[in-house]
C-alpha cells in the first residue's frame, strides 16, 4: 500500500560530477533524448536528474533503478504503470532538483531561483488574474520579484499536479493574496477551490539558505516529511 503521506528528497546537482555514471539506470527512451543532447552541461544535468529521480523511486518502492518502468500521460505527465497508486513529481532549477513522492492523490511540485526580470510586469498582466495582480503591484518594488516568484511557483505546482502544464491557463489558477496557501478560483472541471492544498516550501529550511522558492500543490491532507539532502 502507498504511503499517503508527501516525501520531498531536496538533490545539489554538482556540475563537475560523472554524468555518465547514471546512463546503465536509465531506459531507452531516456538514453536516446540523452544523445540528441549536445551541450555538456545540459547533458549533465538531464543525466543526473533522470538518475538520481531513478535512485529515489528506487529506494522508495524497493526495486532496481534501471527495472522501474516511468510513462507519460497524453498530456505529458509523467507517471509509474506498474505502481498505478503511487504518485512522483518534480521540479529543477539551475543545480537544484527537488522530487516529491506520495500515493493516493493528486501532486505537482515546482521550484525557480528568483532573479530580477525586466518583463515581470508583463507576466503578471498575461499569468496572473486582477486579484493577484492589484497585490503585487500594491507591494515595494524590493518585494515584488521574490512574491512574483512565489506566486509563479504554487501556479506551475497546480497545472503540474493537473497533467495540463501551463496550457491550462496560469490566469486562471487564483490564489488567494490573502491567504495564500488557498486557491480563489481554478479552471472548470478541476473540482472547488477547497478541495486543493498549497504548501509553500519557501521559508522552509531546506530551500531557504539557497534562495529557492517553491511550492507543492496536492488534492489532500497528507502530511509533509523532508527526507535527506542527496549530494550529486
Amino acid at each position: 500500500m502507498p504511503d499517503p503521506n508527501i516525501h520531498l528528497w531536496h538533490v545539489e546537482l554538482a556540475e563537475d560530477a560523472d554524468a555518465d555514471r547514471y546512463l546503465p539506470l536509465l531506459d531507452d527512451t531516456e538514453l536516446a533524448h540523452a544523445h540528441t543532447l549536445s551541450h555538456p552541461l545540459i547533458r549533465q544535468r538531464y543525466l543526473a536528474v533522470r538518475g538520481n529521480l531513478r535512485l529515489l523511486l528506487a529506494d522508495y518502492l524497493q526495486q532496481a533503478p534501471a527495472a522501474i518502468g516511468i510513462a507519460r500521460t497524453e498530456t505529458g505527465k509523467p507517471y509509474l504503470p506498474a505502481h498505478p497508486q503511487t504518485v512522483f513529481n518534480i521540479s529543477h532549477t539551475a543545480r537544484y532538483l527537488i522530487v516529491a513522492i506520495a500515493g493516493h492523490c493528486q501532486l505537482g511540485i515546482d521550484i525557480e531561483l528568483p532573479s530580477p526580470r525586466p518583463n515581470l510586469a508583463a507576466l503578471v498582466k498575461k499569468c496572473f488574474a486582477d486579484e493577484e495582480a492589484a497585490y503585487w503591484h500594491g507591494l515595494p518594488p524590493t518585494r515584488q520579484t521574490l512574491e512574483f516568484y512565489r506566486f509563479w511557483t504554487k501556479k506551475e505546482a497546480f497545472v503540474k499536479a493537473t497533467g495540463r502544464g501551463i496550457a491550462l491557463g496560469l490566469k486562471h489558477c487564483v490564489i488567494n493574496p490573502e491567504q495564500p496557501e488557498t486557491f480563489l478560483r481554478l479552471p472548470d472541471g478541476y473540482g472547488e477551490a477547497t478541495t486543493w492544498r498549497i504548501i509553500d516550501l519557501t521559508a522552509t529550511e531546506q530551500l531557504e539558505g539557497h534562495g529557492l522558492c517553491g511550492a507543492v500543490v496536492v488534492d489532500s491532507l497528507a502530511q509533509v516529511y523532508w527526507e535527506r539532502l542527496v549530494k550529486d
